[in-house]
């Protein structure tokens, strides 16, 4: 029986372009994950589509003098187009405007609330006289209830870190008007998560998720509240029901709704309505929904209760490979401060396989991982060039010394055999990466196999057999196996190399289309003796230093271009003569339950110890802290946060969403700063 198998990209937000570090996360690792099952013969369905609601879109539409829909519609294009150029093979990308999006959407709710999953109550949100409508948390900024820091935004404060409702501002004002708010009472549907608990800890209970994602969601399960699903807007999908006028979705509860719909879309499309629901109601159904960290609470506990709470039997998520951050030099990407990479001006130097390599070879999959641009150029010259590349162009150009075809094998001597036992090695153990999400051992491998080539090829000395009669079965052996090297990497190396390994496949006079055949035929086939070869092609070449320096210009130059935050006012000596500042040694750090980004943190000030509340969870490890030395400001008024007294503030530095510690060494605990 076929096996099926149910893929699933993270919607990408229409609200501005993607990088690749979006790519990184969520789509190439399971556009590779999609090529390789097809090719172990499975029925794969890839799915993906634009997120198109929600109140960033209506702020920056309105912030560019757009409409949301004329807003989604650039961006729908723009994320599109790079998907096409870094050949993610969607079988469909939809979008969550599409009418059949509302309808399924609209479906999941009755369902809910037919099941009595979903509650209406009353609540105070914040409303704008000035623009007579409510304004939800993106709209809104004020003074921090924690650390009265007075640019706080409406869901968090970016000086402390502390998370709250945006109700809970003091002094609440517009963000695009900055006219004052009030508190308002306005009807909103809730849905009761905390119903779901017992069912979701039994059903996480079975998984074999990354331990990050286990730990993560077992903590957030307990502390399981009702939460609304509906706001008051005019972009979004309305909610079904008399006196809900002026209501909509919520963009979190509508997404993930999205990859159900875009199935449906599929399938419409295909000519077949009711192709969709092999895939979405058959258990047999491999279902892996691909993400970056910060989707996984949507992914693993708010839709997966949605579908618990369902008429229909719709498939919940078997694996969920949840993957960090790539950061670029040292920086995470940031459009807003000019820290990103100009992808016109890179696809008219690089190759799409060059950068899906790069990308691969550091696969965050366990911890944020780094793009640098002159690991890039070691990284295409080194290893796609000096190794892939050499190995086929030296094994290629060689043959035609002979007569451009296949070579027979004759006996094959103790060197042979234990060639191909590598080769056979290998390539078990890169079907194995793929099966199993680890992309960047994947890639480690292909090259273990272009080596392994490399140095048969020199051990063989061909250069030297064919100058010897009596060498010529033995040199027709060793080329008759270097082209089945090959062709085993043509394989391998396709899910990441997909343009590179289409053109080495055809130089080794293989027929049809790479990604239509099955790894396991290609496998067991020898070379076939007497095909013939066409003229060898460059397949990559090499990247000089003058274009990388010009890239990191172009960095720079698109950085220094963006305001830095404005200096504040002037204060004298004295004024800062009354903060003290202190060396502190970090003893414990834990991370503070019900909140994603606060850590609680014990101190050593030479002469106490001290309790502080840091956000810095996103940032850094608990287990990384201990033992370092931070800077604390000592003098600070103590400040209860989620309800534990927070003695001090550890000094970060940020720049958009990058924060880091200034660190100390050598000084004793208690040590004067100034």
């Amino acid at each position: 029986m076929t096996k099926r198998v149910l893929i699933t990209s993270a919607l990408p937000y229409a609200n501005g372009p993607i990088h690749f570090g979006h790519i990184s996360g969520a789509y190439l690792p399971a556009d590779c994950f999609a090529r390789y099952q097809r090719l172990k013969g499975a029925d794969v369905l890839y799915l993906c589509g634009s997120d198109e609601h929600g109140v960033a879109i209506t702020l920056s539409a309105e912030m560019a003098g757009r409409t949301p829909k004329q807003h989604i519609d650039i961006y729908h294009e723009l994320i599109k187009d790079l998907f096409s150029k870094v050949n993610i093979s969607f079988d469909h990308y939809s979008r969550t405007t599409w009418e059949q999006h509302a309808e399924t959407t609209k479906q999941f709710f009755f369902d809910l609330l037919e099941n009595g999953y979903i509650e209406e109550r009353v609540t105070d949100q914040l409303f704008s006289e000035a623009d007579n409508r409510f304004l939800a948390d993106r709209y809104v900024v004020g003074t921090c209830p924690k650390c009265k820091f007075e640019a706080a935004r409406g869901d968090e404060c970016t000086s402390c870190g502390a998370s709250y409702e945006a109700t809970d501002l003091i002094n609440p004002r517009s963000k695009l008007t900055n006219a004052p708010l009030s508190k308002k009472a306005t009807k909103h549907w809730f849905l009761l998560f905390d119903k779901f608990k017992e069912q979701l800890q039994k059903w996480i209970k079975a998984k074999e998720w990354k331990p990050n994602v286990i730990n993560f969601v077992s903590h957030y399960i307990d502390d399981l509240k009702p939460r609304a699903i509906t706001r008051d807007s005019d972009w979004g999908i309305p909610v079904p029901l008399d006196g809900a006028e002026g209501k909509v979705f919520y963009v979190w509860f509508d997404a993930p709704i999205g990859y159900i719909s875009a199935a449906k879309e599929w399938a419409e499309k295909k000519g077949d309505p009711d192709a969709w629901k092999p895939f979405w109601l058959d258990e047999s159904t491999k279902l892996v929904n691909f993400i970056g960290k910060d989707n996984i609470p949507f992914h693993a506990i708010f839709f997966p209760a949605m579908v618990m709470g369902q008429n229909q039997p719709y498939k919940l998520v078997d694996d969920l490979p949840a993957n960090e951050f790539l950061n670029l030099e040292g920086k995470q990407f940031s459009k807003s401060s000019g820290w990103t990479i100009d992808l016109e001006h890179f696809f008219k130097h690089f190759t799409a396989d060059q950068i899906r390599y790069t990308m691969a070879a550091n696969a965050p999959e366990t911890s944020d991982s780094e793009f640098s641009w002159k690991d890039f150029q070691t990284r295409c010259n080194s290893e796609l060039l000096g190794k892939y590349g050499n190995l086929a162009n030296r094994t290629l150009t060689f043959l035609k010394r002979l007569d451009s075809k296949v070579p027979p094998q004759h006996e094959l001597r103790s060197a042979d055999k234990e060639f191909l036992e590598n080769i056979k090695r290998l390539e078990g153990e890169i079907s194995l990466s793929y099966a199993s999400y680890h992309l960047r051992r994947a890639s480690n491998l292909v090259m273990e196999l272009c080596q392994l080539g490399n140095v048969y090829f020199d051990s063989k000395k061909p250069w030297k057999l064919i100058k010897d009669p009596k060498c010529q079965d033995e040199l027709e052996t060793t080329l008759n196996l270097c082209l089945y090297c090959l062709k085993v990497l043509a394989l391998v190396s396709s899910p990441i190399l997909p343009e590179a390994a289409q053109k080495l496949w055809v130089m080794l006079g293989q027929q049809g289309e790479l990604a239509q055949l099955r790894w396991n035929t290609i496998i067991e086939e020898p070379m076939e003796p007497k095909t013939p070869l066409p003229q060898p092609e460059i397949l990559f070449t090499k990247i000089e230093d003058p274009i990388i320096e010009e890239q990191l210009a172009k960095l720079k130059e698109l950085s220094q271009a963006k305001d830095l935050p404005q200096i504040k006012e002037l204060i004298s000596f004295e004024d800062f003569g009354k903060i003290d500042l202190r060396i502190a040694s970090i003893i414990s750090a834990e991370k503070v339950k019900k909140s994603k980004k606060l850590l609680k943190i014990e101190v050593d000030l030479g002469s106490e110890k001290r309790t502080v509340v840091s956000g810095i969870s996103e940032h850094y490890e608990p287990e990384d802290l201990v033992g370092k030395q931070v800077i604390l400001v000592a003098n600070l008024k103590p400040a209860k946060l989620m309800g534990i007294e927070s003695q001090g503030m550890i000094l970060a530095a940020h720049e958009g969403k990058m924060l880091k510690l200034p660190m100390v060494e050598g000084l004793a605990p208690g040590s004067s700063v100034s």
